[in-house]
């Protein structure tokens, strides 16, 4: 096997569509996804080497070319995001575990494959991957390694490409690192999240504004919260529906206590410890492989930048505002929109990401999702969301009903394309369904379709 081409950085291979007007993307109907992965899902790491991140993504990866009925060897291209936690930190003075050390070939950094990935440690791990052309980084989320990959077959970098993504949650004190662990904090920080502790706290005073501008109540978020948690108890892969099949009530929502006012502990997701992968390949390929294939019409970043770097939106503050958070939700949609060369009224299905239930509005309102206009959503959660419904809203449940990965909404919406997606199969003919995250101010979406045009 000769030893593949690492490359750094996705972004630095301008595989993001990250300008406006960007055109029909040209790969449109060439692309399909074939192929879903999933590790079981953990609270904590229990201490087992098998079920160490690194292992976890491997059985993901194993299980989606297993899904997809291709050959390892056929595997060319495998995209992945190093990092593999939002807060869960190794502790500087506890050592690597022994059996863990003997259990995989270790690289430089014995953190590898317990809470990082690294490119090196995957291909070492992974043996029967003889046909490795390339192994790629993105950045941050499972939809950056996704719209890489996605692009990466359609340029004809590989013909079978996987995205991996893994999160670790170790035992400890969730958060606990960088301002927040100071006595004293430096530079911007000292006036935003650092003082105010939870990653929800911009978040809450984006919705706490959207509350005031329309006149609005918390109280009005209970029915996507409610649906978005019996909507998880319905996916066999997530962290709910394994460990905690309960479902969430109107009357759990309205006393659960604040996080960040006007952010309670539903709106929050719940880190966990996990991972997923996805197999893409051409739509030749396709025909011949085990799973309905799901064409990509198109994807498109809301973030800026080309060339080494690619960001999110620049606030002019601190703190994005809600306008500002507004504006980042319409124009991915619109560069979405442009790239698969549809509108908002082809969409029979959205999959936004949802981290914090409370921006979950701003990407139905920024896409247009069935209609919805600025101001509207919260009114349109008081009508029919469900998967039974005529508009059925995040029929994965996202974050808030499977728990932290940002990756259920991939999953669901290749599943209900495929026809595969069991309890959770929405009651519409569904042709054609939108999914991407993680933030408005930072973000790559997708439009996926049972039709290649």
């Amino acid at each position: 096997m000769t030893a593949p081409t690492i490359y750094s950085s996705a972004a630095g291979l301008g595989l993001y569509r990250t300008s406006d007007q960007p055109g029909l993307w040209p790969y449109r109907g060439q692309v399909a996804a074939v192929g879903i992965g999933h590790s079981p899902t953990l609270r904590n790491w229990d201490g087992d080497p098998q079920t160490s991140v690194g292992g976890w993504a491997i059985l993901a990866i194993r299980r989606a070319i297993e899904d997809a009925g291709v050959a390892p060897g056929e595997v060319d291209g495998l995209v992945l995001d190093s990092s593999t936690s939002t807060g869960a930190f190794w502790p500087r003075d506890l050592p690597v575990p022994e059996d863990f050390l003997a259990a995989f070939q270790q690289t430089g950094n014995p953190l590898d494959g317990l809470v990082q990935l690294s490119p090196e440690w995957l291909v070492k791990n992974m043996p029967e991957l003889t046909g490795l052309k390339f192994v790629m980084l993105a950045t941050n989320c499972m939809s950056m390694c996704v719209a890489a990959a996605m692009e990466a077959v359609g340029r004809g970098m590989g013909a079978v490409v996987l995205a991996v993504k893994g999160w670790h949650n170790i035992p400890g004190r969730y958060g606990q690192r960088g301002a927040s662990q100071q006595d004293t904090v430096a530079g911007p920080g000292k006036y935003g999240q650092a003082l105010a502790g939870p990653p929800v706290y911009g978040f809450a005073q984006q919705f706490q504004r959207y509350l005031h501008k329309y006149g609005k109540t918390h109280d009005m978020m209970a029915p996507f919260v409610v649906n978005s948690r019996a909507n998880g108890l319905r996916m066999p892969e997530g962290y709910w529906a394994q460990h905690r099949p309960t479902p969430v009530t109107t009357e759990d929502y309205l006393q659960s206590r604040w996080i960040a006012e006007p952010a309670n502990l539903l709106d929050n997701d719940i880190p966990i410890h996990t991972a997923a992968a996805y197999l893409f390949t051409t739509a030749d390929r396709a025909q011949d492989l085990r799973q309905p294939p799901v064409y990509v019409l198109g994807h498109a970043s809301g973030g800026h930048g080309s060339g080494d770097s690619y960001a999110g939106f620049r606030a002019r503050s601190t703190i994005h505002t809600l306008e500002e958070v507004q504006e980042c939700a319409a124009t991915t949609a619109r560069r979405l929109y442009e790239s698969a060369g549809i509108s908002a009224s082809d969409v029979q299905f959205e999959n936004a990401y949802d981290g914090f239930s409370l921006f979950h509005p701003f990407w139905i309102e920024g896409f247009g999702f069935f209609g919805v206009k600025e101001g509207e959503c919260l009114d349109f959660f008081q009508g029919d969301i469900s998967i039974d419904g005529p508009t059925p809203v995040s029929p994965s449940g996202g974050n808030i009903g499977s728990g932290r990965t940002r990756y259920w909404l991939w999953t669901d919406t290749i599943q209900q394309l495929q026809g595969r997606a069991g309890e959770r199969q929405v009651k519409i003919d569904a042709r054609l369904g939108v999914c991407g995250g993680p933030v408005p101010m930072f973000s790559n979406y997708a439009a996926m379709s049972k039709d290649p045009v």
